[in-house]
């Protein structure tokens, strides 16, 4: 393996803490996912921010029905458009619907304090990865 496959990627800033509101609106980012294109989905719940490759555990299709919209009209759980799968925010399991036993494909997310002030980072990975 290359050196350039060992060294971890460079976190990527994806907004500001208070963009992502607590059982709102998504903030999504174009990702390559091995190798082909992709999407990732940035969410707050429970006063944590979480991130999944936007494609359900049932059937490899986009979420959210309406961009960046993946909560229920509950704001409890995150639902696939397409066949109403149910998936728990906190861990992307699936809770309901024809995923049972699936689960989202999740993305390693920090928050941290910048001179701009605090700021959610995607940790991408080799197999998942910003696309530029």
């Amino acid at each position: 393996m290359s050196a350039a496959h060992d060294a971890p990627r460079e976190a990527r800033r994806v907004c500001a803490a208070n963009e992502l509101v607590e059982g709102g609106a998504a903030v999504r980012m174009a990702a390559k996912h091995c190798g082909q294109d992709a999407v990732v989905f940035f969410i707050r719940f429970g006063g944590v921010a979480y991130g999944y490759l936007n494609r359900c555990a049932h059937v490899p299709m986009e979420l959210d029905w309406v961009e960046g919209q993946f909560f229920d009209s509950s704001g409890l759980y995150l639902m696939c458009a397409t066949h109403g799968a149910l998936y728990a925010p906190e861990s992307g399991r699936c809770v309901g619907g024809p995923c049972r036993g699936g689960k989202l494909r999740p993305v390693s997310v920090e928050e941290r304090e910048t001179l701009e002030g605090r700021a959610v980072f995607w940790l991408p990975e080799d197999a998942l990865h910003p696309a530029s």
